[in-house]
């Protein structure tokens, strides 16, 4: 919907019903339940010569129809701005806020896990984009805070969670074949958490790797490297680890694409354990079979070992869906999705099925 020159307001709607077979995500005691979830949006964009801007608001309202103390409703808030100030100097700007519930969570026999999330960034970019090299910084921060009442031992419920993280990025790219580029990146994250202080940390990465755009089927960027975390207190030592992201798309044809995204490294840490090395992989395909008919299959693996404890987790998550584009702004949708958590601490291994159907309306 064009309000004027160079602004775009874009209202949609999502609405979808979704049989959940353990929407607890639990081992034993599985609860099902039937959830219906609209989510309205409502986009902002402005352009002009030099520079854009776009906000960004949705609230997404899930209604738990065996569990209704289970209802809530999630807010995404983002703003996003980008500055062209000549042929050599740019400037992306985002800020963003999230209020969410989470039922499937180590706290649900409590408490849900309610939480919010802000932050502020941005990435300054030196260098022609047709020139050979081109260097980028980048700085982000961020906090989580919990919104949870519930007492434990005297402490509110994931007090301990809470924390504020200030990371800054510099990579350098440069141009070895048109369309390909080498880069090398260092990184640098320092954690601070509110109440449970001995995982205060600082993180460093250093890592070398290659992006590109050669052919009109593959594009991509790889990225491999090591990363150490090194915390401010003597509780927990030191520790280190390989690390590496990549993302792929491959379009063998114009109706149909493979995507792979995987990666490697430390998260933050949650039940007792200091940190949590995380390995992540996961490959989609969308293949459109009509002009309005296209459907998309995913398999993600995700291996989590947590340090300081004894517990590994390994999930695999299917998923298949079925869309059709009944109109220009109308989309219905059917889809699977089959989740296997295999956990070798008591009573964290689980098994989830979930059936959905899906009507999206823009303007």
């Amino acid at each position: 919907m064009r309000l004027t020159d160079g602004v775009i307001f874009t209202p949609t709607l999502k609405v979808s019903e979704t049989h959940d077979d353990n929407f607890r995500a639990t081992e034993k005691n599985k609860k099902s339940t039937w959830i219906t979830t609209i989510a309205p949006s409502f986009q902002l964009n402005a352009d002009s010569n030099k520079s854009a801007y776009q906000l960004k608001y949705t609230a997404s309202s899930d209604t738990f129809h065996s569990s209704h103390s289970d209802n809530n409703v999630d807010h995404f808030f983002s703003g996003d701005a980008g500055f062209e100030f000549n042929s050599r100097n740019r400037l992306r700007l985002n800020a963003g806020y999230k209020k969410i519930e989470e039922t499937a969570s180590a706290d649900q026999k409590i408490e849900n896990d309610k939480f919010n999330t802000k932050n502020v960034g941005g990435v300054y970019t030196f260098g022609a984009e047709a020139a050979r090299t081109q260097v980028e910084f980048g700085a982000n921060y961020d906090e989580l805070r919990y919104d949870n009442s519930t007492r434990l031992a005297g402490k509110r419920l994931n007090s301990d969670k809470e924390r504020d993280a200030t990371a800054l990025r510099s990579t350098v790219f440069y141009e070895v074949a048109p369309k390909t580029k080498v880069l090398l990146e260092g990184r640098y994250t320092d954690y601070d958490y509110k109440s449970f202080t001995a995982r205060d940390s600082k993180n460093k990465g250093l890592l070398a790797g290659v992006t590109w755009d050669a052919t009109a089927k593959t594009s991509g960027t790889f990225k491999i490297g090591r990363e150490k975390k090194d915390f401010k207190k003597s509780t927990y030592s030191d520790k280190t680890t390989g690390m590496w992201e990549a993302g792929v798309t491959w379009a063998p044809l114009t109706y149909s694409t493979f995507n792979l995204n995987t990666r490697r490294g430390f998260d933050e840490g949650e039940d007792n354990a200091s940190a949590i090395k995380s390995q992540n992989t996961r490959l989609g395909w969308k293949h459109d079979w009509m002009e309005r008919l296209y459907s998309e299959v995913s398999y993600a693996r995700s291996d989590r070992k947590y340090q300081e404890i004894s517990r590994t987790d390994k999930r695999d998550d299917y998923g298949v869906s079925l869309t059709y584009q009944a109109r220009r702004w109308l989309d219905v949708g059917v889809g699977y999705t089959y989740a296997d958590n295999n956990s070798n601490a008591a009573n964290e291994s689980y098994k989830r099925n979930i059936y959905a159907l899906t009507v999206s309306a823009s303007l």
